[in-house]
């Protein structure tokens, strides 16, 4: 259903170190990079960070966030300690959540631009 995400960011150097750090935690890489936009994913495109089109700062959606699958509870960990690490903030500390398929081990966090994120095992998808 969903060809791609993106997220404006005002920092693409910040975004790289951010994204490049996450992303390992969970075997995702930046597969592009051109004047403003990385792009990431496992064998194709699939999120973008890049600065808005219009020229204006970037923002964060209120109540939107980009949810990540994980293998496993080690590499939630792995992924929301990365973040902390390198700008991001928590808002969810990771742990088991029920969701409503499924009990899910899951964390949030804010990137440095103020976009909320989560990583999850056993999410919808898996």
């Amino acid at each position: 259903m969903i060809d791609h995400l993106s997220v404006g960011v005002d920092d693409i150097k910040s975004a790289k170190k951010f994204y490049d750090s996450i992303f390992k935690t969970i075997g995702i890489s930046r597969l592009a990079e051109m004047d403003g936009l990385l792009a990431y994913g496992i064998e194709a495109i699939q999120f973008l960070a890049m600065y808005p089109h219009d020229g204006n700062g970037s923002s964060a959606g209120n109540g939107t966030h980009i949810a990540f699958s994980a293998k496993t509870p080690d590499e939630v960990d792995r992924f929301h300690a990365s973040a902390l690490s390198i700008g991001g903030t928590c808002e969810g500390a990771p742990g088991p959540r029920v969701y409503p398929h499924a009990e899910v081990y899951a964390a949030y966090v804010r990137d440095p631009f103020g976009n909320k994120l989560e990583v999850l095992t056993n999410g919808f998808t898996g």
